[in-house]
């Protein structure tokens, strides 16, 4: 059963190099193993992990999100290339994996994917309710489920605020039963702070997704510490600005200073920032390209910013 509780993982095994992807993979399936658990037993050892407020349970600062970039529809080339991206975050050590119904075929993109891996035991199946109405949320549920091919979902969370009066005590419901482990809400490009700001000061959620990136700071003013004062993590959307950010900031050359400060890179350094604020426990970009994958991940390594370096990271950026 996926779930978003911490499972062991199997252990690393010795292979032969010289066997080729579909001998491995015959090998491991006849065992009951997949690659993407082996993987993640072997990343996640020195990965950066951060505790989620409501249950203390640390995931990975770095999850997967599928806006736009699993959105292939029935594109074989598409549907491989995702599944690519996918196999690539699980081998890192990943697990917070986020999608929404509002994201075309990006469900069953990833579910043709996880069919194909294996799910590992440790996936945080992500997603959300977007929908009017009570009674069609839960119906929207369980098509989700169906799409993703799991059994029960870690995470489900009212997508950007829409109906979330009526969408709110079903996920309430479902966590008592033990159905879902976390509930949460999101808002995205900064929008409706004021309205999401009064539904954090007054619903007992576990997480809250949104925006947050060095081009768009606003959730510091007010949701940041208001999420930290009450305990509810904070996952981070649109870390790259849509890719703009990170297009923008490659277009210079990577500072020495940064380098001497332990950042691999642009990714790196992005990431690293929105992780390394106090209230936030996961980031979770998006991606159609492998490279960009592993860039991301390497993020989840190494050590975070403290508040001056932050700083001196977010001026730096502010004057390109």
């Amino acid at each position: 059963m996926v779930s978003g509780k911490q499972m062991d993982r199997p252990m690393d095994r010795p292979m032969d190099r010289r066997m080729d992807r579909r001998t491995v993979l015959a090998m491991l399936g006849a065992a009951g193993v997949s690659l993407a658990g082996l993987g993640a037993a072997s990343a996640a050892s020195d990965m950066l992990l951060k505790r989620i407020p409501s249950s203390g349970e640390a995931i990975p600062t770095i999850g997967l999100g599928s806006w736009i970039t699993f959105n292939v529809g029935n594109d074989p080339v598409g549907l491989e290339a995702s599944q690519k991206v996918i196999a690539a975050f699980l081998e890192a050590g990943g697990r917070m994996i986020d999608s929404s119904p509002m994201y075309g075929s990006s469900q069953a993109t990833i579910g043709q994917a996880l069919t194909a891996l294996g799910a590992p035991p440790s996936l945080m199946a992500t997603d959300k309710v977007w929908i009017n109405g009570a009674r069609q949320g839960r119906a929207q549920v369980q098509a989700s489920l169906k799409n993703w091919g799991v059994l029960r979902f870690s995470l489900l969370q009212v997508h950007n605020l829409r109906d979330w009066q009526a969408h709110l005590p079903v996920l309430f419901e479902m966590k008592a039963a033990g159905a879902i482990d976390y509930v949460g809400v999101t808002t995205s490009h900064g929008r409706r702070h004021r309205e999401l700001a009064a539904i954090l000061e007054n619903q007992p959620l576990d997480f809250v997704q949104l925006t947050y990136n060095m081009t768009n700071r606003e959730a510091e003013d007010r949701i940041l510490p208001l999420a930290r004062e009450r305990g509810i993590g904070v996952i981070v959307n649109r870390p790259f600005d849509g890719g703009r950010l990170i297009r923008a900031v490659k277009r210079h050359p990577f500072p020495a200073w940064a380098k001497a400060e332990g950042f691999k890179g642009w990714a790196d350094y992005l990431l690293k920032f929105n992780v390394s604020h106090p209230a936030v426990v996961c980031a979770i970009p998006a991606t159609t390209q492998v490279a960009h994958v592993r860039e991301n991940m390497a993020a989840s390594k190494g050590r975070l910013p403290d508040a001056t370096l932050r700083a001196r990271m977010a001026a730096y950026v502010k004057d390109l």
